[in-house]
């Protein structure tokens, strides 16, 4: 089927995102820039973006061989002159981790390697501990080790009130990164040496595991398309809006905030495809059918970005907010982690998740078969 073609940015119902590139240039020019998860859909994209702002060098470290190698290519085909390093690295493996520290002395960390699929987390809790908590830890921790200035973790709108095991394993990862920046106040007479910082958006159009891609697709078949439930929203931005604005929260961060980011009002996902089948040229339902599936194990009807214990502040880019929260005292949460990693090494899902949500009390499953470890709270 011969459909029209359309712009991603046209199933936005807003303006586009603008960035402050003097603060972002300032912070990049003539440094080391290191991107975990470089080869996925937005550690892609911020690889793209750094290199405008005159990079000393970048290295792209992810465990995927392939997009990795044709990252690289890109990189070099778009800015020649610039130095660029492959590293193929699974950031869940310390020592391995650490010799790119050692090697590279990064100035600045984008985190952005983790497991975001939230069915494939609902199925595999230990791997979402692995990577998203206990390899984000690693990097963080290193960070602060060889005097990285600043570390950017890459968050989800998902981790507000968790419904599912990804959106809390990446609480749980945001409650690390600000227990370790309250230890450096503790540990520094209040300096800080790294500035540790978190940023959190919704879904990313025609990222890697999008609904986006997936409705094109049944689309260009004829149909039917499949929609989980006719009340569902969720937040939406562009790839190159979500990493622009990654980089300039990276610019303007103290340390210790978490950067939400103002992505206008949820997308009723019906709406959306409607939309998508009109502007491939075709009349919905009538062309195109669409078909309710039910909602999947961990999904919610709506996602939040700033939980109702928070406290938002502005800043002067108004699509960018800071969340305030409390940090957990480090000593205690790592004792926590540790036996959170430990169980995981079981293997034993259950047991894993109960353990997810003694640290995460907000974890409470959504349309999965972890609702009865609520029920027993």
């Amino acid at each position: 089927m011969k459909l029209k073609s359309y712009q991603l940015e046209d199933l936005l119902d807003r303006k586009p995102i603008l960035l402050d590139k003097t603060s972002i240039f300032s912070q990049l020019s003539k440094k080391t820039i290191l991107i975990t998860g470089a080869a996925g859909s937005i550690g892609s994209e911020i690889a793209r973006q750094v290199i405008n702002f005159g990079p000393s060098a970048v290295i792209l470290a992810d465990q995927a061989e392939t997009p990795l190698f044709l990252l690289g290519l890109e990189m070099e085909a778009l800015s020649p002159n610039a130095m660029f390093y492959s590293e193929l690295i699974d950031v869940t493996r310390a020592e391995a981790t650490e010799q790119l520290f050692v090697k590279y002395k990064p100035d600045v960390v984008y985190h952005a390697a983790a497991y975001k699929h939230v069915q494939m987390m609902e199925k595999n809790p230990a791997q979402a501990v692995f990577s998203n908590i206990s390899g984000t830890r690693i990097v963080a921790d290193l960070a602060g080790k060889y005097g990285v200035s600043t570390f950017v973790m890459i968050s989800t709108d998902k981790a507000v009130n968790p419904g599912n095991v990804m959106g809390a394993s990446k609480l749980i990862a945001e409650k690390y990164i600000n227990a370790l920046h309250g230890k450096q106040l503790a540990d520094n007479d209040g300096k800080i040496k790294t500035r540790y910082l978190i940023t959190r958006f919704g879904n990313v159009l025609g990222s890697n595991g999008s609904v986006v891609p997936v409705f094109e697709k049944q689309i260009q078949e004829g149909g039917p398309v499949t929609v989980t439930h006719p009340d569902i929203t969720r937040y939406f931005m562009t790839i190159k809006e979500a990493c622009q604005l990654v980089l300039e929260a990276g610019a303007m961060g103290r340390g210790g905030e978490i950067y939400v980011f103002d992505m206008g009002k949820q997308v009723r996902i019906i709406d959306m495809v409607y939309k998508m089948i009109q502007m491939a040229g075709l009349r919905p339902e009538d062309d195109i059918q669409v078909r309710y599936t039910g909602l999947r194990p961990g999904e919610k009807l709506y996602e939040e970005l700033i939980s109702e214990t928070s406290t938002t502040l502005p800043t002067h880019n108004k699509s960018i907010m800071i969340g305030v929260e409390t940090a957990e005292p480090y000593d205690a949460f790592l004792v926590q982690l540790n036996d959170l990693h430990d169980i995981a090494i079981k293997g034993v899902p259950m047991d894993i998740v109960k353990k997810m949500k003694h640290i995460v009390p907000e974890f409470i499953s959504s349309n999965s078969v972890y609702e009865n470890l609520d029920n027993t709270k």
